[in-house]
């Protein structure tokens, strides 16, 4: 395996890795800030209170978005072992 293959090969999976969790981050990134403001707002201070709809929207967006990850997870996985015998 030449040094090339090996660096493309970390380049891709460190892009699918991004890709992957870019929707579920983003969108835990929002509510949380969402509820940060209120909470100041409202100057209510209760922890759970910001863990909660974190975890509630993180649970949607893998219920939305869970069959388009896993679907360019296992394509990557596949070409990866599909190429193998190319690699030696």
């Amino acid at each position: 395996m030449s040094s090339d293959l090996a660096l493309r090969m970390l380049a891709d999976l460190l892009w699918n890795g991004l890709l992957i969790s870019a929707p579920l981050l983003a969108v835990t990134l929002v509510v949380g800030l969402l509820v940060s403001v209120v909470q100041v707002v409202t100057q209510i201070q209760e922890s759970s209170l910001s863990f909660v709809p974190k975890l509630v929207a993180a649970v949607v967006v893998l219920v939305l978005c869970g069959p388009w990850m896993l679907k360019r997870l296992v394509a990557f996985s596949a070409g990866l072992i599909a190429g193998i015998p190319n690699q030696f």
